[in-house]
């Protein structure tokens, strides 16, 4: 089925769909990560994005969205001036990240504080995009939900006790996903909402002993 949105593609500042306002969800996405603006980016560009990026926009659009910007901000424009003035330190890279990448894929590690993370993602064009690995961990994270994101250790009930809490906190779950490397090690939870949890429910989550870690993404598309 095609979209209105396939068609016309997103409300948005140009001149790429693909390039500049999905460029910009993944920078958004990667932001949430660390929990706000990071000190720090370093940002592998492939493919297509590697080749005609700057001519788009592309590394402006991630900037942009590094700082919690939206794909119509007129800001993306000046977003490296910006950031330049904000403190925060970015640099650029063109790589192959892998031989069946998506063409407009790029791989973002980001330091904030004591915190870092590692996010791939690809713009599929009309604005979407898919996040396919966080901190070496296999997702499929479109950003079309809100999402509590988390690091858990791999035991018996963790899911469930995890679902009390946000039913607790009157959230409903869309998707669940978990994936683990191996029995008992750590647990990746992507956890796709139908509403928008506030800090609290994060923090309840923060506080069970057996999370390592736990962040929340904010919707970013449609």
């Amino acid at each position: 089925m095609v979209s209105l949105l396939d068609i016309i593609g997103p409300v948005m500042v140009g001149p790429s769909s693909s390039h500049t306002a999905g460029a910009c969800r993944l920078g958004l996405l990667a932001r949430g990560l660390v929990g706000g603006t990071p000190e720090r980016a370093r940002i592998e560009l492939h493919g297509s994005f590697a080749r005609t990026g700057e001519g788009h926009g592309t590394d402006k659009a991630i900037v942009a969205g590094l700082m919690g910007f939206r794909p119509d901000d007129d800001r993306i424009r000046t977003a490296l001036e910006i950031a330049d003035k904000e403190g925060l330190a970015y640099t650029f890279e063109k790589t192959t990240i892998s031989d069946d990448a998506h063409p407009n894929t790029a791989r973002i590690t980001l330091e904030r504080g004591d915190r870092s993370a590692v996010m791939t993602g690809s713009s599929l064009g009309a604005g979407r995009v898919l996040v396919t690995e966080i901190d070496g961990f296999p997702v499929e994270v479109t950003g079309a939900y809100h999402m509590i994101v988390l690091v858990a250790e791999d035991i018996t009930g963790s899911v469930a006790r995890i679902a009390t809490l946000l039913a607790e906190d009157g959230l409903n779950i869309a998707t669940l996903r978990l994936t683990r490397k191996r029995r008992g090690g750590d647990a990746f939870m992507v956890i796709e909402l139908d509403d928008y949890p506030d800090e609290t429910v994060r923090d309840h989550i923060r506080a069970l002993p057996w999370v390592r870690w736990s962040f929340r993404l904010d919707k970013v598309s449609a």
